[in-house]
């Protein structure tokens, strides 16, 4: 990618132990710092400029974020898989096993040799100072770029295309796709096409209405695509009794919040409705022609 000078964007675990050294430089200097809050994801983050990997030319930007959500998420999953294998080597204990060496990340174990051959498993020993280093680590991930950007813009750009992807995967629910109904591979390659710019145009929906909810002291239920479409999709023309089509009502408050997120306003839906009923009126039509 560096060679054809490609940008790219990479998720990282924080538990990935390429990136480990990287967090613990910084741990502690941004969770709980105001300046690093990027509300809109419910974390923090800061940026490293740093070589990721040995065979690295170019240094890269390593975003590290924490999220205190995840974090008690991710410790809680960890304590029930140390209890779920603690349970399991109780159970083993004075039996002629011999355990998988899967166990030994995070328990010592121990065998009684009665023989060259025969071994018995005596128990299992927590290995703390692993699980503590484990512990530490949980509720990080990373983002990885080789262009320069913050933090903030770092995350934005992988859950835009985060949501891209799950889009995609899920048009046959958004865009009728479970069903292709067509018979020529020219029919599918445009269907196909067409598909893919609407999941386009869709996130750079979702974008902007999330870019506005965020400057709003509440969080109404219709700042999302679906709802939003729903709501401007009331905005219609009907032909009353003189044969002109005009806006059958005004547009709402609501609708003007949804606009307002895509750069439009009631004077613009007012105006272009104006030029629609022009080009509709028959009187209109014959002066012209």
């Amino acid at each position: 990618m560096d060679r054809l000078d490609y940008d790219f964007v990479i998720m990282v675990k924080g538990m990935k132990s390429f990136v480990n050294d990287k967090i613990r430089e910084v741990q502690g200097s941004f969770e709980e710092k105001r300046q690093y809050t990027i509300r809109r994801y419910q974390v923090n983050g800061t940026t490293v400029k740093t070589k990721v990997f040995y065979s690295d030319e170019r240094d890269r930007y390593l975003h590290i974020y924490y999220s205190y959500s995840k974090a008690a998420a991710e410790r809680e999953d960890l304590e029930s898989k140390i209890d779920r294998i603690a349970a399991y080597l109780k159970k083993q204990e004075g039996q002629e096993v011999v355990i998988d060496k899967t166990y030994e990340k995070y328990f010592s174990l121990e065998y009684y040799h009665e023989g060259e051959e025969d071994q018995c498993f005596v128990c299992g020993i927590e290995k703390a100072s692993v699980i503590e280093e484990e512990l530490k680590m949980c509720g990080y991930f990373c983002i990885i770029t080789s262009a320069e950007m913050t933090a903030k813009e770092a995350l934005d750009l992988y859950k835009s295309r985060d949501a891209s992807e799950k889009l995609f995967k899920a048009d046959k629910s958004f865009l009728g796709n479970r069903s292709l109904r067509v018979y020529t591979g020219e029919s599918l390659e445009g269907k196909m096409l067409i598909a893919f710019v609407a999941l386009i145009i869709r996130n750079r929906m979702y974008a902007k209405l999330k870019d506005a909810e965020e400057e709003m002291p509440e969080r109404p239920n219709y700042m999302n695509v679906p709802a939003s479409i729903r709501e401007l999709e009331k905005i219609e023309m009907v032909r009353q009794a003189d044969g002109v089509y005009r806006l059958d009502h005004a547009v709402t408050a609501t609708q003007k919040t949804i606009l307002k997120a895509f750069g439009i306003d009631a004077n613009y839906v007012k105006r272009k409705s104006k030029e629609i009923s022009d080009q509709l009126n028959p009187k209109v039509l014959k002066v012209r022609i």
